[in-house]
C-alpha cells in the first residue's frame, strides 16, 4: 500500500506547503498519538508519553508547538528536548522507556525544509505498517479527549548531557583520543551543542566549525554535504581529522590529514574490516543499490559477506535484522552498528572509526588504500511530483543502451528520491568517461520526459 504522507524518513518538504503546516503537525501528532498510545497502553490511567526533539531551523519552534499540541489532545504526555541529534532523540526514547521519539529535522536540508519522523518505543524508526496506521488515523480524526484525559509537556533540562556520556560509553574504556587534533563540523545543526564534548571529554584536541545556529544557516555549506569546508580547515590546521556532519546528527563523513575525502562507503569498509579482525563483525555487511562495487569487492575479497538494500538507512537496518548482522551503511554517511546504538548516529559512527585507525596505528587514507573504487556520476533530475521515470518508454530504452554497452563493468540506477521531488541519476563504471558519458545522456532524457509529462 503507497504511503500518503511519509516518505523514506519520516514527512518532509518545504515549509508553508503542505504537510510542513501548523495545522498538518497537529493532525499527525494527534494521530501518531492515537496509534502509539494505543500500543503501549499504560495501566492505572497513567499517560502514554513521547519525546520530541528537533534540530536548529527557525521552523522547528513552530512545528514542535503544533506537535505538541496535537499529542496532548490525544491524552499523550510530552517530553521536550530543544535542540537535539537523531540519534539523541532515539537514545532517550529507549532509555525513558518512552512511546515514541520525534525528531523535527530535514537532516541535510536548506532552513526553509522542515520534516517531522519518528522513533518506536524501542528507539528504532517506524516500520511501514506502523506509519500507514498514522496515515489512516489522520484521514479519520476522532474529537479532542476530556480535559481529565488530556496530556501534559515538559521540558528534559539534561537530554544534551544525558546523550554526550552515551555516546562516550560506547568508546572503548582502555582507549582515549589524547594527542589526536579534530576539526568538527556541526553543519550548526542539531549536535552543536554536543558533538565537541565528546571528543574533547575523551581527550581529542577540538576545533569545531559550524557551531553557531541562527535558525537559518543549517548545513549553509559547511557539514557532511559541503567537505569541501572542513578539507580547508582540517589542511590549514594541521589536523589529524575532520568529522563532519550534518544537521541531525545521524550521517558521517570525515576528511584525512592530508585532505583525503572518505565517504560513507569507505568508513563502512574501515568498520568492517576492522571488525571482521577482531571477530566483531558479528556476521555480515549491509549496504545499499548505491554502494560502490569497490566496496562489495573488497568485502567478499576478505570472506566478508555483503548484502545490498533499499536506499535509507531504515531499509539497511530491516535487512540487519533480517539476517542478525551488526554492521552497514549508506555512501551518504549514515552508519549503523547495532550492538553500539538502534540507529545511525554520526558521532558514535566517528568514535568507531577512530578506534580502528588508533588500534591499528594507520591514518584513513591506508586503511582505505587497498579500495579500488568505481566512479559513480550521480545526476539529480528535478521532476513533478508524482511522475513516474520507470514507466516511461523513452527512459526504459536510454537505460537498456547503457546497461548493453558497458556489459559487466557497470551498472545504471534510477531512484525517485523519497525526500525531494528529484529522480536521482546514478552511472556506475570503472571507466569515469565512461560513466560520465552514459550518466549524462541518460539524465537528459529523464528531464525531457519529466518535462513533457
Amino acid at each position: 500500500m503507497a504511503r500518503k504522507y511519509f516518505g523514506t524518513d519520516g514527512v518532509r518538504g518545504l515549509v508553508g506547503e503542505y504537510p510542513i503546516t501548523p495545522d498538518f503537525a497537529m493532525k499527525l501528532g494527534y494521530a501518531a498519538g492515537r496509534v502509539l498510545a494505543a500500543a503501549e497502553k499504560r495501566e492505572h490511567g497513567e499517560h502514554a508519553a513521547v519525546l520530541v526533539g528537533k534540530d536548529t531551523r527557525v521552523s522547528g519552534y513552530l512545528l514542535e508547538a503544533a506537535l505538541q499540541a496535537g499529542f496532548n489532545a490525544a491524552g499523550v504526555d510530552v517530553l521536550l528536548t530543544g535542540p537535539l541529534p537523531t540519534p539523541g532523540v532515539a537514545y532517550l526514547t529507549r532509555a525513558f522507556r518512552l512511546s515514541a521519539g520525534v525528531v523535527i529535522s530535514a537532516s541535510h536540508n536548506p532552513y526553509y525544509d522542515n520534516g517531522i519522523k519518528f522513533f518506536g518505543a524501542g528507539g528504532k524508526k517506524l516500520p511501514d505498517d506502523v506509519e500507514l496506521a498514522i496515515e489512516a488515523a489522520i484521514d479519520e480524526l476522532q474529537p479532542c479527549v476530556g480535559s481529565k484525559q488530556l496530556g501534559k509537556a515538559r521540558r528534559v533540562n539534561d537530554a544534551a548531557g544525558r546523550y554526550i556520556e552515551f555516546c562516550k560509553s560506547t568508546f572503548p574504556n582502555d582507549f582515549d583520543l589524547r594527542g589526536l587534533k579534530l576539526v568538527i563540523d556541526c553543519a550548526h545543526g542539531a549536535t552543536y551543542q554536543v558533538a565537541p564534548h565528546v571528543f574533547h571529554e575523551l581527550g581529542a584536541e577540538v576545533i569545531t566549525i559550524g557551531d553557531k545556529p541562527n535558525g537559518f544557516n543549517i548545513n549553509e555549506e559547511v557539514g557532511a554535504t559541503h567537505v569541501d569546508t572542513i578539507r580547508k580547515k582540517v589542511l590549514a590546521e594541521g589536523a589529524d581529522y575532520g568529522i563532519a556532519l550534518d544537521g541531525d546528527g545521524d550521517r558521517l563523513i570525515m576528511v584525512d590529514r592530508d585532505g583525503t575525502v572518505i565517504d560513507g562507503d569507505m568508513l563502512l569498509y574501515v568498520v568492517a574490516r576492522y571488525r571482521n579482525e577482531r571477530g566483531t563483525l558479528g556476521g555480515g555487511v549491509i549496504g545499499t543499490l548505491m554502494t560502490n562495487l569497490g566496496v562489495e569487492n573488497a568485502l567478499k575479497a576478505r570472506g566478508i559477506a555483503f548484502m545490498r538494500a533499499k536506499v535509507g538507512d531504515r531499509y539497511v537496518m530491516e535487512k540487519l535484522e533480517e539476517n542478525g548482522w551488526l554492521i552497514g551503511g549508506e555512501g551518504s554517511g549514515h552508519l549503523l552498528s547495532l550492538d553500539r546504538h538502534s540507529t545511525g548516529d554520526g558521532i558514535i559512527s566517528a568514535l568507531q572509526v577512530l578506534e580502528a585507525v588508533i588500534e591499528q596505528g594507520k591514518s584513513l587514507s591506508t586503511l582505505c588504500s587497498e579500495l579500488t573504487l568505481s566512479t559513480q556520476v550521480l545526476k539529480n533530475v528535478r521532476i513533478a511530483k508524482g511522475f513516474d521515470c520507470h514507466a516511461s518508454p523513452a527512459i526504459k530504452a536510454k537505460v537498456a543502451e547503457a546497461e548493453a554497452a558497458m556489459g559487466n563493468n557497470g551498472r545504471v540506477l534510477l531512484r525517485p528520491s523519497g525526500t525531494e521531488p528529484v529522480v536521482r541519476v546514478m552511472v556506475e563504471h570503472s571507466d569515469t568517461a565512461i560513466a560520465t558519458e552514459w550518466g549524462e545522456a541518460i539524465a537528459q532524457v529523464v528531464t525531457a520526459e519529466a518535462s513533457s509529462d
